[in-house]
This record gives structure tokens, sequence and C-alpha cells, in this order.
């Protein structure tokens, strides 16, 4: 019988020794459970054939060819990727909807002698839950909020205060996007369900007694959207605020956005709407700046003529209460350390 979960940390820790997607490519690349691995019985032609027979000709017909390409291909990732599991090996398989290509799977899985399960509902049902998750209900963590202008390290903080046993929750890793104008990063970022995945998977293992310290950020990072219940607690989280001289901030965003910086044609590119905003001059200054190559000067200028106005705007509007506010006077790796030593224990203080 298919495993019926009722809760996303249920099927987050079902403790399976692999996962198995058996959904086409194109399927598991849109999102698919934390950990799994991708056997697809139909790759995306082919289920994009089967499909086609199942209008156009007729269910059995679709039936047919679909068992066909579904056992052979089911061989193939058996003699090709599985054959080196032992007989405790103990896989969990899952497609769309916890149908054909999963039953068909696990029940081959299971003449060999392997203890394979599927997921009643397949895909959709873990859907559900990640939903129902980060849309219906609120979160049970206590959030704190590190803020501070742009350029301050905020970032870089995140995994010092992690190795000091903080809880921390990295959004923009996560989103694979800096979180800026001038954010975006090599790769691109996930899909909207891939990052709520990835998102649900790290809130899940945290530890609700203990605060969770995340990085300050609008409600949407690059295209994606903070979910609801994540949106919600972030509101209500107080501040930890952090601060830095402009010429440390200045340096630190050359070093930090140095892909973006070096292409000079992209960057006049992503500064260009800026125009509308903040006006012609300050738009020709930075291109002039970017020409003559002074990293450091447009580094500054975006900081104080662009970042921190919005940013000083943003939190006359959100007014958020503030347990600390700590200054550092460089940002090397030194002084980022004494901040996180600083940070942690603020968060000790709130903790208790």
């Amino acid at each position: 019988m298919p495993i019926a979960f009722r809760s996303l940390p249920e099927i987050l820790s079902a403790g399976f020794d692999t996962v198995i997607d058996v959904r086409s490519p194109a399927e598991f690349d849109e999102d698919h459970l934390p950990g799994a691995i991708n056997l697809p019985v139909l790759d995306n032609e082919e289920r994009a054939r089967v499909g086609t027979l199942y209008k156009q000709v007729s269910p059995f017909d679709a039936r047919k060819l679909g068992a066909a390409l579904v056992f052979r291909n089911a061989a193939n990732h058996i003699e090709r990727n599985l054959s080196g599991r032992d007989g405790a090996w103990r896989p969990l398989v899952y497609c769309w909807r916890g149908g054909q290509r999963s039953g068909a799977f696990a029940w081959m899985l299971k003449e060999i002698g392997w203890r394979s399960d599927t997921i009643e509902g397949g895909y959709r049902t873990y859907r559900r839950l990640v939903t129902a998750y980060l849309y219906d209900t609120p979160l049970p963590f206590r959030l704190i909020q590190l803020g501070g202008h742009t350029g301050t390290a905020k970032t870089a903080l995140l995994p010092r205060l992690a190795v000091r046993g903080v809880q921390v929750l990295d959004l923009e890793g996560l989103a694979r996007h800096r979180g800026s104008l001038l954010g975006e990063m090599p790769g691109g970022q996930p899909g909207q369900k891939a990052f709520e995945t990835e998102l649900a998977r790290s809130l899940c293992a945290l530890d609700p007694a203990r605060p969770v310290l995340v990085e300050a950020e609008s409600s949407k990072i690059g295209a994606l959207n903070l979910p609801p219940s994540l949106w919600d607690a972030m509101k209500a989280a107080p501040w930890v605020e952090v601060a830095a001289p402009i010429e440390a901030r200045a340096a630190y965003l050359g070093e930090a956005y140095d892909d973006i910086l070096s292409d000079g044609p992209a960057l006049r590119d992503k500064l260009r709407p800026l125009r509308f905003h903040r006006g012609h001059a300050l738009v020709d200054q930075w291109d002039r700046l970017i020409e003559a190559g002074d990293r450091l000067a447009l580094c500054r200028s975006l900081a104080e003529d662009h970042y921190d106005p919005a940013y000083d705007k943003s939190m006359r509007a959100v007014a958020p209460r503030i347990l600390a506010r700590l200054e550092t006077p460089s940002l090397d790796p030194a002084a980022l350390d004494l901040l996180a030593e600083r940070i942690s224990d603020v968060l000790q203080t709130a903790a208790i």
C-alpha cells in the first residue's frame, strides 16, 4: 500500500535509503523532493508521445505504449543505475500523482526483493504539504532580522554566525540572488516551486525553541516571492542592525559584486532603468565611472545615492523594533569575526 504522509516533516524524515523520482526530466527539473534522484520511466519526448496518443487515439493504446516504454526504461535503470544495491536497500518511489509510473517501477523493485514503497498521491501530495506549510499556517519560529545598509557584509556574517551555533536562514543563498538591482548570480535562480522546496526543507531542520536569524529582505528576492507565512514572521521580527563606514562598504561591494562590475556593458544595461528613479545626471555619472574603471567610486555612489535612500525610506515605513545597533570600523575578515561574536552575544540575550 502507498504511504499516506500527513505532514511535511513526516515526508522529509521518512528515512528511506533513496528517494526516486520517476517523472520525466522536465518535471524533475521544475521541482522534486529534497535529495531525490531522477530515474525517469518516460523521458520528455516519450511522455508527450503517450499523452498525444491518449487524447487523439484512445486511452487503451496510450496505456499499451506507456507500459512498453515504462518497463523498458525501468529495466535499463535497474541494470545501469541500481545494480550495485544490496538486498537490504529500501527505496521510496514517486511520480506525479502516485499512479502507474511509480506503481510499475516499485512493483518491479519489489519483485527483485527490494523493500520499495510509494507515496500516496505522489508529487502532488508533497506539493500540497509544502503549500500548507508555507502558505496556510504560521511558522513556529521566532525570527530576528539582520539589517543594515547595502555593503555591510550581512550575507558574509551568516556563515560566521552559523559556526558559532546561531540558527540562520540564508534566503539569498536559497534564492541564488543577492537581493538587489545587481543581485543576479551565475546560473540564475531556481523556479518558485524549487525555491519553496529548499526553503521548506531548511525551515524543517530548525529548532523552534531557539531564535532564527534571517537577513532583512523585501518580500521578493530577484524573481522569487517569499511565501506568506515567512513574510508575516519577518514583518513581526525584531532587528539587529549593523553599520560600517562608507569607505569600507564601497570596498566590500567592489569585491562582492566583482562578476557584475567586471562586465561594463551588462552593468550599464542594469543601471539604465534607474534613469527614471534617480535621474539622468546620476546615471550618466555612473556611466563615466564605469568607462574609467573607477570601481571604488562607482560602488560608493551606488551605495550613497541609490541603495541608502531606498533603505532609509524602507526603515521609516517599517519602523522595526531594534534589539541592537552594532558598528564596525572595518569589514575585513577579522572585523567580521568580531562582529559575528557581538551579534551572537545579542542573540543569546534575546533567547533568554
